[in-house]
């Protein structure tokens, strides 16, 4: 099972193998997945989305939304429970947009070994610039 910080990277590794079906082998049924952004942000994945199948539609409309060019997981912060991971990411939205670069934040809760929440904000007035 690994410890909070073990779980989060394997989601990680998934993630940098566009491998969405690892990445929800790793959350509980019942997840709480959410994208914090201002309503005036424009983006299309941001809310709150619940369960494995909402969560595939997520990444669905990441992967329609915005060509992610580079993503680094730079620090994680682990607690009992939950891991703070801080990050960078070089991103160009679909389909005009032009090339910007966000540091972002990602809140991770894990229990018995799988993911049962994450939260993730990132620099959204960036993304909005950027996408016109």
């Amino acid at each position: 099972m690994g410890t909070p910080t073990d779980v989060v990277q394997q989601a990680y590794a998934a993630f940098g193998r566009r491998d969405i079906a690892g990445i929800l082998a790793l959350l509980s049924d019942d997840v709480d997945w959410r994208f914090q952004a201002g309503d005036a942000a424009g983006i299309p994945y941001a809310g709150k989305f619940t369960g494995k199948q909402q969560v595939q539609g997520w990444f669905g409309m990441l992967a329609e939304s915005d060509d992610i060019q580079a993503f680094e997981p730079r620090e994680f912060l682990e607690g009992a429970d939950h891991v703070t991971v801080l990050g960078w990411e070089r991103v160009k939205p679909l389909p005009k947009g032009s090339v910007f670069e966000s540091e972002w934040v990602h809140v991770f809760n894990v229990k018995n070994g799988k993911i049962t929440r994450w939260v993730g904000t990132a620099d959204t007035a960036a993304r909005l610039a950027a996408a016109k």
